[in-house]
């Protein structure tokens, strides 16, 4: 007899059922692009209200992202234990609360300190949104919903350009800017009350009654077949907890490959700490060329509107060319294109060239960096594999926009900074030619430690659960 939590995963795809959750599970990951990539129109703004130096402006995107790293660690650990449902929707209360605050701050240490702890409520909204979409979705489609979600970030960056350029004319326009988000915040958590909570997660807690209430009505939604389950006792946890947990899955992940792991870790800091720097600087370094503010606004979101093309097309192409091939090759070009902006950036029409083709090729590379790292581990490694290559590169990232303004800037010059970490990014991907392997078309629990071998089997789904 089948479970319940695989009567869930073998239910038909239905746009009123799992849809609905994906699409308010991604505007909950739109939420985040949108905040991060609002630091990047905050700090020119704030740097003339406050007065404030290139390192100082720098601070406005670090407490942020360090306030997001500790909520994506936090976060996840909370949902495991009040539910999905819960910190789904918690999450974005703080968020609101501290934007609100933020808005109305006196002084710049009191605006970093509240923009620090509205990082925490949304840095925990990309771990509980993957959890709850992935446990509702069917695992037929599990991979593509997943690679789906990865959309909604160019989509909420584009969307902040526009938004912002808007308000450049409003007198105390970055305060407009903050306290804009606030309202659909609210909405989107109005929204989240009516999900269900997660079945898997219902089951893993015992909750038999409840587990079943909402297996039933999803099986009543969606059409399908009637059959009889069990709900397995729950497995009482063991072990240690908390920091202790923490460390063992560390050491669980190292020994399982050296290789794999530093990878991994290599791919995700490099790739992303080019990213943020690029998306936290670019409205600034606009500037200082002279540009005004709304034409440096828009210039930085045209590289945001063209990644929501890159994303479809590199959902495309992952099964095709294979994972490797596509971020050993795109994610060095995409620096290049943005030393190539630093080199020309004093020409209007070669700088936007350059400045849009980094942002489709790093929209290429980030789903397809997503999806195999996910796939780099056995299923019993796969959550904790993943989430500590992210945690690594969110806790570096936090610091990129500090590091970039107050150091490499100023003393490297643009394009030998560009260059420096485009060499970071091209160690990366040699590394990941030598030390992993591909993993197109290999079952994802083929082997316990793969080598790079040719390539084998069906397709595999992204990002077992």
């Amino acid at each position: 007899m089948k479970t319940g939590d695989q009567i869930v995963q073998e239910l038909p795809w239905k746009w009123s059922v799992q849809g609905k959750i994906f699409i308010i599970g991604g505007l909950g990951y739109l939420f985040d692009a949108y905040d991060i990539a609002l630091n990047g129109f905050l700090m020119p703004l704030l740097g003339e209200h406050f007065d404030l130096s290139l390192s100082g402006r720098g601070l406005v995107a670090t407490a942020n992202l360090v306030g997001m790293a500790v909520g994506a660690v936090a976060w996840g650990a909370v949902a495991d234990r009040i539910g999905r449902k819960k910190a789904f929707s918690v999450t974005l209360l703080i968020f609101a609360l501290f934007s609100v605050l933020g808005a109305l701050a006196p002084t710049y240490p009191v605006f970093l300190a509240l923009r620090f702890l509205a990082g925490i409520g949304l840095g925990g909204c990309i771990p509980v949104d993957y959890a709850l979409v992935g446990e509702f979705s069917p695992r037929k489609y599990r991979g593509r919903v997943l690679t789906g979600l990865d959309a909604w970030w160019p989509i909420g960056v584009t969307l902040c350009g526009l938004v912002s350029t808007s308000m450049l004319t409003l007198e105390g326009n970055w305060r407009w800017m903050l306290a804009t988000m606030v309202l659909p915040a609210l909405l989107l958590f109005w929204a989240r009350r009516g999900i269900p909570e997660s079945p898997v997660y219902l089951t893993k807690k015992g909750l038999d009654t409840e587990a079943r209430q909402v297996i039933d009505e999803l099986v009543a939604r969606t059409g399908a077949t009637v059959e009889p389950y069990v709900i397995p006792e729950p497995v009482p946890e063991t072990g240690p907890r908390g920091v202790a947990a923490a460390a063992q899955q560390l050491r669980r992940i190292w020994a399982f490959s050296p290789r794999i792991t530093s990878a991994a870790w290599l791919l995700f800091a490099t790739i992303m700490l080019v990213y943020y720097a690029a998306l936290s600087w670019m409205p600034s370094i606009l500037r200082e060329e002279g540009q005004a503010d709304t034409a440096a606004f828009m210039t930085t979101t045209l590289m945001s509107g063209v990644g929501i093309l890159g994303v479809l097309v590199s959902t495309a192409l992952v099964d095709i060319v294979g994972r490797k091939w596509l971020i050993g090759v795109t994610a060095p070009v995409a620096t290049l294109a943005l030393v190539v902006f630093a080199l020309v950036r004093h020409l209007p029409t070669g700088s936007v060239v350059a400045i849009a083709v980094f942002g489709f090729l790093m929209q290429l590379t980030i789903p397809a960096l997503y999806a195999y790292v996910s796939e780099l581990y056995p299923t019993p490694l796969r959550a904790s594999g993943f989430g500590w290559a992210s945690s690594v590169s969110r806790a570096l990232t936090g610091f990129a926009p500090l590091l970039f303004g107050s150091v490499m800037w100023p003393v490297l010059g643009l394009p030998m900074t560009f260059a420096v970490l485009g060499v970071t990014v091209l160690v990366a991907v040699v590394w990941m030619a030598v030390a992993a392997p591909e993993t197109k078309g290999r079952a994802l629990d083929e082997e316990d430690e793969p080598a790079p071998s040719p390539l084998l089997g069906a397709v595999p789904e992204q990002a077992a659960l």
